[in-house]
């Protein structure tokens, strides 16, 4: 990477005039955007991306362009944001989420008047170019974040009426404590890894005969969970609670999330108390962090709540985002299959909600702290978030492009979860969250 001397007042007029909103929808980038693209200019996520062998720092996204932020930042282009130059070269997202909500809005804010149409220094400085832009696939993406601390959430009524009605009697599918409270575990935030990354089957205690002692192997029941998750700046500090009134202030943004689950493992060890090695052997995340601000076009009203919350739970105005999910399985030996279409917007218990309860009793998130949505399904056989309902436990094997059928996972497969907005000509998405599976790793 070159360093750039830095111009005093380089483009300091452009910043005086070019105050349109981020999220205008006739905004465009002097950097190509593919059609339907994920990231128009509108969007400008976060993320942590290396190449040429350099440590890997914070960068946004235009199209199929990735945007080294430190370049921009030693060329002061980021300065008086009230972010610490230093920032800009740490290999995660956290040191720069450390300076709030209002600072993360500024650079948004800096870097669409950056790469907007107009903005010609830019864009016609050829060195700036050269050193501060690379295409996607020249790239590795990283984690955007050290997550300090991960809850996953259960708050999507028809997954958990499709579970309780499989497992339990279906007119008492859901437990008492559901339509009261989030419910949620916490879960294990070392094995959260970016998508891409290939992992290899669990291993564990099963008991498929309920009249023999359990046995130990390969689980024969891996499932994908389509869930989304939001990732926090600091909360308050231990003691003190966040209302559902300013959560979203401590709310950095969102990624896809798969949180991969061994259900013959889950079934026999969740009693008493809940998920353990059917859950913590891997989970993804996208490599994209895509804001609220930029989602804000997209948010709308989430299920009618009956009966009404507890009064720290009732929260005003429009909570969900109409964000369309998709999931597919490629084979090893073939094409891709969309197997599930769902939405974020079905998920009966907000953001809002889930961190206004999380910390009800006092708890205190800190900054990179993942809360994930728990699985996400809709109303229709078509829109379930996991292969436990598309395949009704195996009774309904879905079928795939090249003729396979799948009840659960296989190894050699490749799930693909996709996610994004779409409203009055303007698309903002996450990019995708993927993973393969390998054969289970042998003991020595």
């Amino acid at each position: 990477m070159t360093c750039h001397p830095f111009h005093t007042g380089y483009l300091a007029a452009h910043f005086e005039h070019m105050s349109t909103s981020v999220n205008d929808p006739a905004l465009r980038s002097w950097i190509p955007v593919p059609k339907n693209s994920d990231f128009p200019i509108q969007n400008i996520p976060f993320g942590i991306a290396a190449w040429n062998g350099e440590p890997p720092v914070p960068a946004t996204r235009i199209g199929d362009t990735v945007v080294d932020l430190s370049i921009l930042a030693d060329m002061g282009l980021l300065d008086g944001l009230g972010i610490d130059q230093e920032a800009f070269l740490a290999p995660q997202l956290n040191d720069l989420m450390a300076f709030g909500k209002p600072a993360m809005r500024a650079l948004r804010q800096r870097l669409s008047e950056l790469l907007r149409e107009g903005n010609t220094n830019f864009r016609d400085d050829n060195v700036l170019r050269e050193d501060a832009l690379l295409l996607l696939d020249q790239v590795t993406m990283h984690l955007p974040v050290v997550i300090g601390d991960y809850t996953d959430f259960y708050s999507s009524r028809e997954h958990a009426t499709n579970v309780g009605t499989m497992f339990r009697d279906p007119a008492n599918a859901l437990l008492p404590n559901w339509l009261h409270l989030p419910v949620a575990y916490h879960g294990r935030a070392s094995s959260i890894v970016v998508s891409g990354t290939p992992f290899n089957r669990p291993m564990g205690q099963t008991r498929p005969d309920p009249n023999a002692p359990p046995v130990f192997g390969p689980s024969k029941l891996l499932d994908i969970e389509l869930e989304m998750g939001f990732i926090t700046f600091d909360g308050k500090p231990l003691g003190q609670r966040i209302s559902t009134t300013e959560a979203e202030d401590h709310i950095f943004g969102m990624v896809l999330f798969n949180d991969w689950s061994a259900r013959d493992i889950q079934t026999w060890e969740y009693v008493p108390l809940g998920p353990f090695l059917a859950k913590n052997f891997v989970s993804h995340a996208s490599a994209w962090v895509v804001t609220l601000d930029a989602l804000e076009p997209f948010r709308t009203s989430g299920p009618p709540q009956d009966p009404e919350p507890l009064p720290y739970l009732r929260a005003k105005g429009d909570g969900a985002f109409d964000i369309a999910l998709d999931v597919a399985i490629k084979p090893a030996n073939g094409e891709a299959t969309t197997v599930a279409r769902s939405n974020f917007k079905h998920l009966y218990w907000s953001m809002a909600q889930q961190l206004a309860h999380h910390t009800v009793n006092g708890c205190n998130v800190r900054n990179g702290d993942l809360m994930a949505s728990g699985t996400i399904s809709g109303p229709t056989m078509d829109s379930y978030g996991s292969m436990l309902e598309i395949t009704w436990r195996g009774t309904k094997p879905v079928t795939l492009a090249n003729g396979e059928e799948r009840k659960f996972i296989n190894d050699g497969d490749t799930v693909i979860i996709g996610g994004h907005c779409e409203k009055d000509g303007l698309r903002i998405g996450f990019g995708t969250v993927e993973a393969t599976v390998l054969p289970v790793v042998p003991f020595q």
